[in-house]
Formats: C-alpha cells, structure tokens, sequence
C-alpha cells in the first residue's frame, strides 16, 4: 500500500518534504522492513559487503555457493587487500565479471586498510546509490562519498541495518528502470524528479 499521493498540476508527481532527520528516514524503513534479511550468507560487515561486490549482475544463490570458499581464505580486509589477481579472478569467476570485481575487492581491501583500520562501516552498492541520490541524501555516485555522507546522517548502531532496508528499498521499490513509486513509503520526502505518480 503505498503512501498518500502529493500531485502538482496535470497531476504531475510534487518533489515531496524533505525527510528533514535521520530519525524519519529510519522509521519510515523500519515499517517498510522491520526484518530485513538480504538472501546473501554473511557473518561480518566485510563478508556482507564482499558478498554484495559479487552480486552484481548475479544470482544471490550463486554468490553464496562461491563465498563459501571465499570466506575461509580470506577473513581480513588486509587479506583482500593483499590477494593474488589472478587467484581471486579464479576463485570469483562464477560470479561474472570476475577481473572488475576482484579489482573492485582489492580495492576496497586496500582502501578499508588504509582508511578504515580495515573495519567496513556502511555498505553502499548501486541500489543504495540509486535510493539515496534519489532521496535527494546524497549528490554523487561515488561510493565512498556516500558512505561518508551515510556514516554523518545516520546513528553508527543503524549503519548495517540501515544499509540493508536502504538495499532491499532499491531492488524491491525504489528499483532502476520501473520504480514502484505507488508502493513506496517514502514517496512523500521524495524529491526525485522522476517520479512516478502514485
């Protein structure tokens, strides 16, 4: 059921109230997921946000099959960072797009040790890059601005979680070519122009 329509004239969608606090934002994704729960098998932040680097362009069960094996030999950031390219090319192949995601791993490795003393904060990948630049949070696609501008807005208790309801609003809401703008909670703070009338 979606929120209660804001309609400019010729009944073209209005740009939405600003969310205004963290505190809405985080209220309005508890109601719309109280539990969430992405199908990726994970125990730690860095194994959630592996996992999510490999689901691009893939199957969530096909992800889990590969990080399986992933996850024993490589435990640390500092693992990743410090990985073999090739040896990581063949460990991910199933996954697709093998060669860019085992650079986008060492990477991220690389840049969790250097940065982060090799601790993962907030995971932002491209549904929480679509959502939050169109709840007008954020105004670049650079991953890690946004998790910067994410780690700011929200309580560091709410990074993981907030992660996940703001992932699971991308792919089931929120979504790139058709976005159910008419099922969506946050339609009201929306300010996206693009979308769709409720």
């Amino acid at each position: 059921m979606g929120m209660p329509v804001a309609v400019g004239p010729a009944g073209v969608p209005t740009r939405g109230e600003p969310l205004g606090t963290a505190d809405r934002l985080l209220k309005l994704l508890d109601e719309e997921f109280p539990s969430p729960r992405v199908a990726l098998h994970y125990k730690t932040p860095l194994q959630l946000l592996v996992a999510t680097i490999l689901s691009a362009q893939c199957t969530d069960e096909r992800v889990n099959q590969v990080t399986k094996g992933l996850f024993a030999r490589y435990r640390t950031a500092k693992d990743y960072a410090r990985a073999d390219p090739a040896r990581l090319e063949a460990e991910i192949r199933p996954t697709g797009f093998y060669k860019a995601k085992a650079r986008s791993l060492i990477k991220t490795g690389q840049a969790l040790v250097s940065r982060f003393g090799g601790e993962v904060s907030v995971v932002v990948d491209t549904h929480v890059k679509r959502v939050t630049r169109r709840l007008g949070l954020v105004d670049t696609d650079d991953p890690e601005k946004i998790e910067f501008a994410l780690q700011r807005l929200l309580p560091k208790g709410r990074w993981t979680r907030a992660s996940h309801q703001l992932l699971l609003h991308g792919r089931h809401i929120c979504q790139a070519r058709v976005p159910k703008c008419h099922e969506c909670r946050l339609y009201d703070h929306c300010p996206w122009e693009g979308k769709r009338p409720a």
